[in-house]
């Protein structure tokens, strides 16, 4: 989507006074190739809602690490099925027990955790973006998470030139449930992230 820094200021502001869902649908209708990025962490599935609603065939790219909870893959179907989500998955090109063996899972200091995100998430989420070039990317970064985010907005433009939605972005937690509740969604708490480790740490995904 073209469009400058300044007219990205003005439109946080206004869209500040949206609903998440309207937020969307703005967007949507400015959008070529819209997709959402997900990975049934806790309260995805509230970009999941708006998302399926403004747009019922938006893909949604879900790239699965291979180390998700058994909770996690129960809550994902269950969303998936509620939903009725167009989900494009991706997974890394090495199987889990392969890496198992010849790398494991490498300490956040140790100088093979680079390497380790980069074939569990970051090239999974590489090749789905190249794959459908998207315009618009759909996520639910919010205010708060992590340094980075807290200098982001709504909208804000990757070096990609994608631009980022982010409808939930001022949702405090409390609010989320209460969204979550309201809609009649489901939430999940016994997420793992191994890239991570720590919950205030980018993986790399929104560097960009």
């Amino acid at each position: 989507m073209s469009i400058t820094e300044k007219e990205i200021e003005k439109l946080n502001k206004s869209l500040k006074e949206k609903t998440p869902l309207e937020v969307v649908q703005w967007a949507i209708l400015n959008a070529k190739k819209p997709v959402v990025t997900t990975n049934f962490r806790p309260y995805e599935a509230a970009i999941l809602n708006v998302c399926s609603k403004a747009l019922s065939d938006m893909p949604v790219i879900w790239c699965d690490s291979g180390y998700n909870t058994p909770n996690t893959y129960r809550h994902a179907e269950e969303v998936i099925e509620l939903l009725h989500l167009n989900v494009k998955l991706y997974v890394p090109k090495q199987t889990t027990a392969h890496r198992d063996v010849v790398l494991g899972i490498p300490d956040i200091d140790d100088p093979k955790h680079k390497t380790f995100t980069e074939q569990v998430k970051l090239e999974p989420f590489k090749r789905a973006m190249a794959d459908f070039k998207p315009d618009v990317w759909f996520t639910n970064l919010r205010k708060g998470q992590t340094a980075l985010r807290d200098s982001l907005d709504i909208l804000s433009m990757g070096k990609d030139g994608v631009l980022k939605v982010s409808p939930f972005y001022y949702y405090t937690d409390e609010e989320l449930d209460v969204y979550l509740e309201e809609n009649k969604l489901p939430n999940e708490f016994k997420y793992f992230d191994p890239t991570k480790v720590l919950e205030n740490r980018e993986c790399g995904l929104h560097t960009n």
